[in-house]
């Protein structure tokens, strides 16, 4: 048995975290839904949203919210090709693998994986005999692959940076009626405690959300990035060992 024939049955072993991505997003997502359900219970978010004037931290929220639902998005697009690379995979190390490729990965399930693979069969056929670099092709593969994951670590710096405004603006609140302050007026002296108050809970609450829900984002996207890696790495083995061996072999015989 060869080597690229042993190698066969160890890849399966490789789907589960595949497999268990959207999982992950599930079970991270119902236990986020669960703390705020305890939080509304017991008065904290009504108490946060009353006391933030500015509306800073509902923003953070609703930002948060659309957030999820994109890395739900994502996460499921990349589920689909974790399971599409593996039927490739299950396709191209039968007894057939070889004839589908030469007839042009036809037999194959969509994807960007089976896309790559196609491209990988058109540069063969092109440049003839000769060892296939799929170099720059994997590049456009990652590319691909990762889409718009980016956009999770542009909504966490986003969120960071709210916090810090509504932290600002806060302060902000609670100087300014230092400045006509006069120490002999009780009632103004009164007024201007109950403003500075309102001040530095506007600072506190949006600096948590703001802290808390960059956190959670980051901790989205850290999964959804890890869970991508892992469908181009088994991109990379089954192209380096299943489909360029057998298209230099084709072309050089």
């Amino acid at each position: 048995m060869s080597s690229i024939d042993a190698a066969g049955p160890a890849l399966p072993a490789r789907d589960v975290p595949d497999r268990g991505a959207l999982l992950q997003w599930m079970i991270f997502t119902g236990l986020c839904i669960f703390a705020a359900v305890l939080l509304w219970h017991y008065g904290l978010i009504r108490l946060m949203v009353n006391s933030d004037r500015t509306y800073i931290s509902s923003l953070i929220a609703v930002l948060y919210i659309v957030t999820c639902g994109h890395c739900f998005w994502r996460t499921r697009a990349i589920a689909r090709e974790a399971d599409a690379a593996k039927r490739c995979r299950a396709i191209l190390s039968g007894p057939d693998g070889a004839r589908t490729l030469e007839e042009g990965a036809r037999g194959l399930p969509s994807g960007l994986v089976t896309s790559h693979i196609r491209s990988l069969v058109t540069k063969a056929a092109t440049q003839g005999a000769g060892r296939i670099d799929q170099t720059l092709l994997l590049r456009t593969l990652a590319d691909r692959l990762r889409g718009s994951n980016a956009f999770g670590a542009f909504v966490s710096d986003t969120l960071m940076k709210l916090g810090l405004l509504g932290t600002i603006v806060g302060f902000i609140i609670m100087l300014a009626p230092i400045a006509g302050l006069d120490a002999a007026d009780k009632v103004a002296m009164k007024s201007s405690m109950g403003l500075m108050s309102d001040g530095m809970a506007v600072a506190m609450y949006t600096t948590l959300a703001g802290l808390v829900g960059s956190i959670l984002v980051r901790i989205q996207y850290y999964m959804l990035d890890a869970a991508t890696q892992r469908v181009f790495s088994d991109a990379v083995t089954l192209t380096e060992t299943r489909v360029t061996p057998v298209l230099e072999r084709h072309h050089d015989g």
